[in-house]
């Protein structure tokens, strides 16, 4: 009787202590971004929040549009800070990956570059022009060229998924080069103009005002912070969420990323 006392006993310690640990919650973070400003806004914006919670933050930097993603799904990253809506709902369409957004964020605008040109108006025949050549990036571009009336898309083309084929008319005839992202500023060398990602742009050196062209960016463009699906409600998940929406970090925006464009609670 005394064995089996014992043993129960041992049990009961052993779940006890179990739904101790189960129990505590998640203190230690580890969030990824692309280089340039997407990780800068959550070094001096973002991490002093979480940290002044209890938080342990670990930043991890990317300098390319998958590797985020898949980090977050495998499980090295609790989330992410570098893509738009458009971009993560293809992204996870097309892996079949449960990933989730849960606030919106700042971004630098994309804009169009050029050493050899003061204007889009000097655009002439045969110009190349490189822009990002990830589904979601290009469509952005090729949207970015039609608004400014140097190409027009297929009537009922839809803006966000427009590809080359997409391209109705091109008067110039201007030779688009879709290349990775990170690498558009390097271009700026050879091409009449570059469509650079802001992030991309400020990480090589350039400056917003540098632009010949800075976007107006509508919202579904606005960068968004992923994290695997059953993360969603989990508390520190609502903790990082409200980072973006305190005063604080409005504050660092307007001290520090002057010019980026930002979703309407931190107007």
């Amino acid at each position: 009787m005394n064995t089996i006392r014992r043993s129960l006993l041992a049990l009961a310690l052993v779940a006890t202590t179990t739904a101790t640990f189960a129990a505590e919650p998640k203190k230690e973070l580890v969030i990824g971004a692309t280089a340039g400003s997407n990780i800068e806004v959550l070094r001096l914006g973002i991490k002093p929040l979480l940290e002044q919670k209890g938080y342990k933050v670990k930043l991890v930097e990317f300098n390319d549009y998958v590797q985020p993603n898949l980090a977050l799904a495998q499980g090295s990253l609790d989330a992410n800070f570098f893509q738009h809506t458009i971009y993560l709902n293809r992204f996870r369409e097309d892996r079949k990956l449960d990933l989730v957004e849960i606030v919106q964020g700042p971004m630098a605008p994309f804009g169009i570059y050029s050493k050899k040109r003061k204007s889009i108006a000097e655009a002439k025949p045969g110009d190349r022009i490189t822009l990002a050549n990830d589904p979601a990036n290009l469509a952005h571009g090729l949207a970015l060229l039609a608004d400014l009336k140097l190409i027009t898309l297929k009537p009922g083309a839809d803006p966000i998924r427009v590809t080359e084929k997409d391209v109705a008319s091109n008067p110039l005839n201007l030779k688009l080069q879709p290349l990775e992202a990170a690498q558009l500023p390097r271009t700026l060398d050879d091409a009449d103009y570059a469509i650079v990602n802001g992030n991309f742009a400020i990480s090589s050196g350039l400056k917003l005002t540098d632009a010949l062209v800075l976007e107006k960016t509508p919202a579904h463009y606005m960068l968004v912070v992923a994290v695997k699906g059953p993360d969603k409600d989990a508390p520190w998940s609502r903790d990082l969420a409200a980072a973006f929406h305190a005063p604080q970090f409005k504050a660092v925006l307007e001290k520090n990323f002057p010019g980026y464009a930002r979703p309407d609670f931190l107007q």
